[in-house]
């Protein structure tokens, strides 16, 4: 029997209280919620608020000026400020940033890319393509009403507008993109009155593709990424 291998392992260090307190703080800042110029509360406010002592609250201040995050000003209290470079460094500032910038560029491409695509699907589908679509709504329009997540079905209908636009190279390129997005369109399609607002976006480009209106397809659709985005970046 194989003896297990040895490797040097360091001791796991407990987080100090005022590393905590940075750390929401710092969230705070990166995700918008405490923007450039607006004053923190308090020492004796965060402190009960945190339920930490001051000093720790003060340590946690302290740690964030020199990341340049908040500048104490006197008589004024502690400002935040624009985050710095150096603080983008920081990992989780670099991981909320990356992914956020990953999804605004790809919605970005999509919003080249598929607007003229539901026009070219509005030219060329086919009766098999028309029942493609007629069923994938209708299967998302039962989950819907039953509050499921239709998420295979939003993916689904996307990719078929890219069958149905006649273009393989196309069709590669959107599977590419379905895949990157899966997880942004499983959170966003938990926000309240999202399913129902993208089954209504794909009823309203499928039936200008069904009347054949290349112009009102591309609207369309440009009017569904529209709202995607919209309730999306409220989520990440």
């Amino acid at each position: 029997m194989t003896a297990p291998v040895k490797v040097e392992l360091e001791t796991i260090q407990r987080t100090k209280v005022y590393e905590e307190v940075a750390a929401q703080l710092e969230r705070r800042i990166l995700e918008g919620a405490l923007r450039p110029g607006d004053k923190l509360p308090p020492e004796r406010e965060l402190a009960e608020r945190f339920d930490v002592s001051r000093s720790a609250v003060r340590e946690a201040i302290r740690s964030l000026e020199l990341k340049g995050l908040v500048e104490p000003r006197p008589g004024e209290g502690t400002l935040v400020r624009t985050p710095s470079i150096d603080s983008l460094l920081n990992p989780l500032a670099s991981l909320l940033g990356q992914k956020r910038e990953l999804v605004r560029e790809l919605l970005e491409v999509r919003a080249m890319i598929e607007p003229p695509l539901a026009a070219r699907a509005a030219r060329n589908a086919g009766r098999e393509d028309i029942a493609r679509f007629e069923d994938i709504l209708e299967r998302q329009r039962e989950k819907v009403a039953r509050q499921e997540l239709a998420v295979e079905e939003d993916s689904e209908f996307h990719y078929t507008i890219a069958q149905a636009s006649k273009n393989s190279v196309i069709l590669k390129v959107v599977d590419m993109m379905m895949d990157i997005l899966r997880e942004s369109r499983e959170r966003s399609l938990q926000v309240a009155g999202r399913p129902e607002k993208s089954l209504a976006g794909h009823r309203r480009i499928f039936n200008a593709i069904k009347r054949r209106e290349p112009e009102g397809a591309e609207e369309a659709m440009r009017q569904h990424l529209f709202e995607i985005e919209e309730i999306l970046f409220k989520t990440i």
